[in-house]
């Protein structure tokens, strides 16, 4: 039979340790261990880790239904720039567009145009093509997701709006089951 003093698992406590001294030593010398790892690991190391992340949490949003009114697809985009750019006006010469522009579609004061997202998609695939596969489409199915969540999240406030503005005047037979 295992002590209470000793069956610490349960709280989190690891048993392995004799006391608070020998634990706080184990987990200075971890992390001198990831810290010296870390030095060697190169930009294009941690870029990569980045993009890679990105696109799982790309994917990861695309498939929930999530109903919260929130900007992903501008946090999502300066995710995107900053692990590769020192300035996001070096992206926007890449995309070929203005840093006005740019800031605008961050800053979600204007709408990302069908030109701006196929930039972005080929720019994209570009970059992806170096750090593992990537589905092209990605950008605009973050963007529409986002767009279907907001609207679905408001959906109470603009309903009663619409309603009085939508009739129908030819409605559909009840369908006989019998048939």
């Amino acid at each position: 039979m295992i002590s209470e003093e000793n069956n610490n698992s349960e709280y989190g406590v690891d048993s392995r340790y004799t006391s608070k001294k020998e634990s706080q030593s184990e987990a200075t010398a971890l992390m001198e261990a990831r810290l010296a790892r870390m030095k060697n690991v190169s930009k294009d190391d941690i870029i990569r880790a980045k993009l890679m992340q990105l696109k799982l949490k790309m994917e990861t949003f695309i498939k929930q239904s999530i109903h919260e009114p929130r900007n992903y697809f501008s946090e999502f985009l300066i995710s995107y720039i900053d692990a590769i750019y020192s300035k996001r006006s070096i992206f926007a010469k890449d995309i070929d567009i203005t840093p006005s522009k740019l800031s605008q579609v961050i800053n979600n004061h204007r709408e990302p145009q069908d030109d701006f997202l196929l930039k972005l998609m080929i720019h994209s695939e570009k970059i992806y093509a170096n750090v593992c596969s990537y589905q092209k489409e990605i950008w605009y199915q973050v963007y529409f997701h986002e767009k279907l969540c907001k609207m679905m999240s408001t959906q109470k406030e603009w309903t009663s709006k619409f309603e009085k503005l939508v009739c129908v005047s030819e409605p559909i037979a009840k369908y006989d089951k019998k048939k």
